[in-house]
């Protein structure tokens, strides 16, 4: 384990941290922009999506697994009842969402996955050259980022505040 983690790049750790601060702040409640409110999910989705690129290039049986999982989860997701806790100010034009320590967990759980898969190419290089491998690892990525985007989207019938909501905010 040492060994391990004293060949992780510097920026590894302080993208970790970072990832737990930015956790941190999504546990308190706080009020956001419409914009601002979809950010870190798109954030989440292009990191996640991006770590399939980045493992297996343009491999379409990776990129396909990615996407199909992702889109499941969301839609899976955004079938559930939508709970009534996020707020649209039209005064302010901000959205007062609950602090929750889901994005947290789902960011670790991307970062951490992310971390292994890197340490497992590294220790054993080709072991996730199979097509099986390919699938399993770039449908996680697409469950967590798919859990990210319909947790953005199903905050308090976020969809129906944000059509609700003018335009011109």
């Amino acid at each position: 384990m040492t060994q391990i983690l004293t060949h992780t790049p510097l920026w590894v750790f302080g993208l970790f941290f970072g990832l737990v601060y930015l956790g941190y702040l999504q546990s308190r409640t706080r009020q956001v922009s419409r914009g601002r409110l979809i950010v870190l999910p798109l954030a989440m989705l292009a990191w996640s999506l991006y770590s399939v690129w980045s493992t297996f290039d343009a491999h379409l049986t990776a990129l396909a697994a990615w996407a199909c999982a992702w889109v499941a989860v969301v839609v899976i997701g955004l079938a559930w009842v939508p709970s009534r806790r996020v707020a649209y100010d039209v005064s302010t034009a901000q959205f007062t969402v609950p602090g929750s320590w889901m994005p947290l967990a789902l960011m670790m759980g991307i970062f951490f996955f992310r971390y292994a898969v890197a340490v497992v190419q590294a220790v054993t290089p080709g072991i996730l050259d199979t097509a099986p491998a390919a699938v399993v690892v770039a449908a996680t990525y697409g469950v967590f980022s798919g859990l990210f985007m319909a947790r953005a989207l199903r905050l308090s019938g976020l969809l129906k505040s944000w059509q609700a909501a003018p335009r011109n905010a």
